[in-house]
Parts: structure tokens; sequence; C-alpha cells
């Protein structure tokens, strides 16, 4: 199973879904939208599994950054044009299984998908 994390490095949460990964010594690949880039194709795939709401991280200093009138008129279409320009908006881990798409961090969740870890 190949298991990929897309994400930003410096985010606190990826650092611990990291650490977990790797204390549990599953392996992964990490992709970080920054470095590596996010094309439409990449955010297109995970939104139609994910949806634009569930991505769009609306507790972050990007999204409190956005004027108040993209804040209030976002819809499907403004909300994929704002992650494609910036991708720290995006909610993040983003955990692709191979089998799953898993949204943010949860010891739980993770225990869930690698129980033999």
């Amino acid at each position: 199973m190949s298991v990929v994390m897309y994400g930003i490095k410096n985010c606190d949460t990826i650092k611990k879904a990291k650490k977990w990964l790797n204390e549990h010594d599953v392996q992964f690949t990490f992709h970080d939208y920054r470095k590596d880039g996010l094309s439409e194709g990449l955010l297109s795939s995970l939104e139609s599994s994910l949806g634009w709401e569930s991505l769009l991280n609306k507790r972050g200093t990007t999204w409190r950054k956005l004027p108040e009138e993209i804040k209030d008129s976002i819809n499907r279409e403004s909300a994929i044009a704002i992650m494609l320009e910036n991708p720290a908006i995006i909610k993040r881990p983003i955990l692709n299984t191979g089998k799953s798409l898993e949204l943010g961090f949860s010891d739980a969740t993770y225990q869930q998908l690698f129980p033999s870890s």
C-alpha cells in the first residue's frame, strides 16, 4: 500500500501525523504543497472525494486575511481558485492510504487505518 501525506512541512498537525506514522513504521511519501506544488488535477481529485467545504480551513490565518467580500461569497468555484493560489488554506494533513482519503489527524483514526502498525 502506497501512503501519501499532503500538507505543508512547518504545520504542527503535519509534524504530529508524521511522527505517528514514523513511530508506527508506516512507510509514506510526503507531498509539500509549497515545494512540490499543487496541480489543478490533484486538487480536483481531493475535492471530489472530500468536498470543498471540508478542505477549506476557515480557522487559519490564511482565511482570516481574505477580504470579507470574498469570504461572504465563497462557493465551490471560488474556493478551488483560492486553494490553488493559497495551498496553506487547505486543511491538513490529507492522507491518501491507497484505499481512502483521510482529512486531519487523530491518533484513534490512524490506529484504525493502520491496525498492525
